[in-house]
């Protein structure tokens, strides 16, 4: 299914762009409008079907996730080392995100328009103190309805909080609420499904309206993304080399073949069984990778989260929006939170870009303009994500002082029995 789908996506971007192209010649001013707008329907629809899985799957993900979290803090010093490592990581990724996205600019000049929410929280009509106060939801049936997602995080946090207290973690409850995740993730494929005929929309609408030219603003998108992503890859490979240094190598060689599975099935998790095994295969410990790797995929995915603080700083750009300062921070902050726990969800980045715009005012339209060439970016996401996590598993296992060095290469097949 998951090549089918990339096929589909692939044939939809080109014929996108030539339907695009050809309707920018052929018709007239007025065509063009009449055009862009039966388009917009599909776009419109799509849009609104992510809005409506949004609030159910961020509380049931995050809930579920942080009820089992309790599993980490009885492993104790392992688990406050994974839980450091994974903030750090996520710190780290959206910050380089955002600095890299005012370097390159790459929505700069597209000057679009659309209609903005009402709805979010604008930090410059707020005090501190109101800004505060809005987090706490009045009711969480408000919240959900109106998609007010922070306030959907807070009660997330209380209930998986108060679930992982309990002695027999409320078995009921964390059942119905993985049961209803189950649901919600699968109500996500098939939303997801729309993608090839949204993505065609999208394109065809954006290169009839606005010219070819639009396909220089998604190179300079897809080309600054990728530097982004080089230079997140040198950073968290320079952490391994401190800590490895003669296994580096091994390393490496280790994590090439799952990355290459990762970027070209655009999925982190085709590669999960691969990674597990290269990983023990160079002298990492079991308990550590069989602990590490599964919270990371949900935790510490460093590719998914770059890309969600530059693809909304790039919707801002693009509808010439300027966030401040403190709205980019909070932007930093909604997104290393609500990216936690979906790991599984088809285009998870999209759902949670979608998420966090009505709360900065920017257009939903947004989604449908980096929708267009999400496949050529989730590649590079979902090979970053392996890098990230086999960079975790590494830094927990040399950070108690337990280097265990990697076993020699001619040996592995004795090992693995």
């Amino acid at each position: 299914m998951g090549r089918k789908l990339t096929i589909w996506l692939v044939i939809a971007m080109v014929a996108g762009i030539v339907a695009g192209a050809l309707a920018h010649q052929l018709l007239n001013a007025d065509q063009l409008k009449d055009f862009a707008d039966a388009l917009g329907i599909v776009t419109t629809i799509f849009l609104r079907l992510i809005r409506m899985i949004i609030a159910p799957l961020v509380l049931t993900t995050l809930v579920a996730g942080i009820a089992h979290m309790e599993n980490a803090a009885a492993i104790g010093r392992i688990g406050v080392r994974t839980i450091t490592w994974f903030i750090f990581a996520s710190v780290v990724s959206l910050t380089l995100g955002l600095l890299m996205v005012h370097l390159f600019q790459p929505g700069v000049g597209l000057s679009l328009t659309a209609a903005v929410p009402d709805g979010g929280v604008n930090a410059h009509s707020l005090s501190f103190s109101e800004f505060i106060t809005h987090l706490v939801p009045r009711s969480i049936i408000e919240a959900m309805a109106n998609n007010e997602i922070l306030q959907i995080v807070v009660f997330s946090l209380f209930v998986g909080t108060a679930v992982a207290a309990i002695d027999d973690h409320a078995p009921a409850v964390l059942t119905l609420v993985e049961q209803v995740a189950a649901i919600m993730l699968k109500v996500t494929t098939y939303v997801m499904m729309l993608a090839p005929l949204v993505v065609f929309a999208a394109l065809a609408s954006t290169v009839a309206t606005q010219g070819a030219g639009i396909l220089f603003t998604y190179a300079k998108f897809v080309g600054g993304f990728y530097i982004s992503l080089l230079l997140l890859w040198v950073l968290l490979l320079l952490v391994a080399y401190a800590l490895m240094r003669d296994g580096f190598g091994a390393l490496f060689r280790a994590i090439r073949e799952p990355v290459l599975i990762a970027f070209s099935t655009a999925s982190s998790e085709a590669a999960y069984p691969k990674l597990f095994e290269q990983l023990q295969k160079i002298g990492l410990p079991r308990q550590i990778v069989s602990f590490v790797l599964p919270l990371g995929y949900s935790f510490n995915l460093d590719g998914s989260m770059m890309y969600c603080t530059f693809a909304v700083m790039f919707i801002a750009q693009a509808f010439n929006i300027e966030l401040s300062v403190v709205q980019q921070i909070t932007l930093a902050l909604l997104l290393m939170v609500t990216s936690k726990g979906l790991a599984g969800v088809p285009r998870a980045s999209i759902v949670v870009i979608a998420a966090a715009l009505p709360y900065f005012n920017l257009p939903e339209a947004g989604v449908a303009l980096i929708l267009a060439v999400d496949q050529l970016l989730d590649m590079g996401r979902s090979g970053t994500n392996i890098v990230g996590n086999s960079v975790a598993c590494v830094v927990v296992e040399h950070w108690g002082g337990k280097k265990q060095a990697p076993a020699p290469r001619r040996s592995r097949a004795k090992r693995k029995g």
